[in-house]
């Protein structure tokens, strides 16, 4: 089964309505400047509402490792995804307490062969390539090489995916997961429900064909 997470979320409603919904995972975006930034105290009263079932995540750009591992303890995330320029070494060092999530910024040039650097990474995301943006850019991600990616690799799928596409990307590429955060809002940082709803009828739609 195609994973889905729902990154980006910053209240329960939107939790709670992704949940419903059928969201395997659920992203919350540490990042400061970022639209959908979510605060640690938001984030554990939300996370203390979660079923079992579903995983939340933890998202960080360059942050300080000993700071994502003492979160990642602190609220209890399933995993964190490293969403900046973070090093193999980086990866390594926190996947010794908490799953690890490694997203690149995927264009036509991207070297498949740099994956085989980050061996402690669980899986990898594949997001847009925009310059000096570290995701939820709306951008669509290189297909192509996520497709020869997940051949080896647990490979995400982010950037640009929304209702009209996300079932074509998922017959294309097959991937372990789908992640989407643009394509379901109303507004940055505010879910529309029912395209959150169509949205993931919409993976299960591609994973059938």
């Amino acid at each position: 089964m195609v994973r889905v997470k729902i990154c980006g979320i910053t209240n329960a409603a939107d939790a709670l309505a992704a949940v419903n919904a059928g969201a395997n995972l659920l992203g919350f975006n540490f990042y400061a400047i970022s639209p959908r930034h979510i605060a640690e105290a938001e984030a554990a009263k939300i996370r203390r509402q979660l079923p079992k079932t579903v995983d939340a995540v933890g998202i960080f750009v360059n942050a300080p490792t000993a700071d994502v591992a003492t979160l990642c303890k602190s609220l209890k995330l399933d995993a964190a995804q490293l969403h900046g320029d973070e090093t193999a070494e980086t990866v390594a060092e926190l996947a010794g307490s908490v799953p690890v999530v490694k997203a690149f910024r995927v264009d036509p040039d991207f070297d498949l062969k740099t994956l085989n650097d980050y061996p402690s990474a669980f899986a990898f995301l594949f997001d847009a390539a925009l310059t000096g943006q570290y995701g939820g850019t709306g951008h669509t991600t290189d297909w192509d090489a996520a497709r020869r990616a997940a051949v080896r690799h647990r490979i995400i799928l982010a950037g640009g995916l929304k209702v009209e596409n996300v079932a074509a990307a998922v017959r294309i590429v097959r991937p372990y997961g789908i992640d989407v955060a643009s394509g379901v809002e109303s507004k940055p940082g505010k879910k529309d429900h029912g395209r959150l709803r169509e949205f993931i009828q919409e993976v299960r739609r591609g994973e059938r064909k």
